[in-house]
């Protein structure tokens, strides 16, 4: 595998979901899921050692979380002499308590429940890449790491759930974007750990279709174009095809079915979709038909029941393609027996992340340097991962930093 060294991301002003310090964070919105109640759960207190090197920044934490507690069992903090921040040593634990995590529960095989019905015991069985990796993470030697999994089957706005009480960390195969950092107010609310999979955008077709339908090109107002709504699947398909522009702003004359009815975009920013947020208006869409016969229908489905449905559609022929990650594709593709297979790929690479919340800066920094660890420094991924699923199980009892 080619390594690679954290590169920065299409909307991105920096590199592995934090940004460069002095940098001001682009006003971006948030989801739905969590609208305005980040803030609400969040008290406001002065950094002890006052001004930061970017002017008196105010620290946040949530007023119901013991985190602080957590980091001090784990770390030698800078303390009286107000210091920069520094590295905490390899020996060093990340916490002494349980993180509870939200992780989607309808991603096969990076991130899925053992069983999808929601009142079934195996709803909460967390399988898959991910959750490898999380038990890789609990089984280094003196990290003090644990985790407490909860399935979440709901994707849109997933990624902030660590900015509530509840929630200390989330996961599902979150491709890392800075919009994804920000609340609906423009508020940083969560921040990312380092990428830990590699992720492409691709095009899952019917195999009689793979000749008519091989690049994106072909995808005209004639191609229904099955989605998951707040995915990076949505968001890069209305991008290379032209139905939005840089910004996520649909062209004018694009008709967006809703349950509210039918809008037509007027090309401003008041209908816009981006893989992190979308305008109120546009909220619970079924359908898009686009301004011009070069672009595809985009047909919304499975906010319940995740990819099976899109896949359902697409064998039943509602649909004659999906737009999604290109590890969820070739799953689809394999298990199809020759059904579908993967027609066209996306050429930008994404990267994938959990998140924890913006103010917890030790222990995303403990936790980086353990996922670094594990992942080789992204020389051991999902394809690794797939050909051997101990890998890193193996890796972890390796780690130089135990007690």
């Amino acid at each position: 595998m080619v390594r690679t060294w954290r590169p920065c991301l299409l909307d991105s002003d920096r590199c592995d979901g934090r940004r460069p310090p002095g940098r001001r964070m682009p006003l971006s919105g948030g989801s739905p899921l969590v609208k305005n109640t980040v803030s609400e759960h969040m008290s406001k207190t002065r950094s002890p050692c006052g001004p930061t090197a970017e002017g008196g920044v105010e620290l946040k934490f949530k007023a119901t979380e013991p985190i602080v507690q957590r980091l001090l069992a784990g770390f030698a903090l800078v303390g009286a002499g107000c210091g920069g921040p520094v590295e905490p040593p390899l020996s060093a634990m990340c916490g002494d308590a349980p993180l509870t995590v939200a992780f989607y529960a309808l991603f096969a095989p990076v991130s899925y429940s053992a069983d999808e019905n929601p009142n079934s015991p195996g709803f909460s069985r967390h399988m898959g890449y991910e959750a490898d990796l999380l038990s890789a993470l609990e089984a280094m030697p003196g990290t003090g790491l644990s985790f407490v999994r909860r399935p979440i089957a709901d994707w849109p706005g997933i990624w902030l759930l660590p900015a509530m009480p509840d929630f200390d960390m989330a996961g599902g195969g979150i491709t890392i974007l800075e919009s994804r950092t920000l609340d609906d107010t423009g508020v940083r609310a969560v921040a990312f750990t380092s990428g830990h999979i590699t992720f492409r955008q691709s095009l899952l077709v019917r195999s009689e279709d793979a000749a008519r339908l091989s690049s994106y090109d072909a995808l005209t107002s004639a191609v229904r174009v099955g989605v998951l709504a707040g995915t990076t699947g949505e968001a890069r398909l209305l991008q290379i095809t032209g139905i939005v522009d840089g910004s996520g702003v649909l062209r004018a004359g694009t008709r967006v079915e809703t349950p509210a009815g039918t809008v037509v975009a007027d090309g401003t920013g008041a209908f816009t979709i981006t893989a992190a947020m979308a305008s109120p208006v546009l909220e619970g869409r079924t359908r898009l038909h686009p301004p011009s016969s070069d672009m595809p229908q985009v047909v919304y489905l499975g906010r319940e029941s995740g990819d099976q449905e899109l896949f359902d559609a697409l064998r039943d022929g509602r649909i004659d393609a999906v737009a999604q990650g290109e590890i969820g594709s070739g799953e689809a593709a394999h298990r199809s027996g020759g059904e579908f297979t993967v027609a066209a790929r996306d050429s930008l690479a994404e990267f994938g992340g959990f998140t924890l919340d913006a103010d917890a800066r030790d222990l995303l920094t403990c936790i980086d340097a353990r996922i670094d660890w594990l992942t080789d420094e992204r020389r051991t991924g999902f394809a690794e991962w797939l050909a051997d699923p101990s890998v890193f199980r193996r890796r972890a009892a390796l780690w130089p930093g135990g007690g």
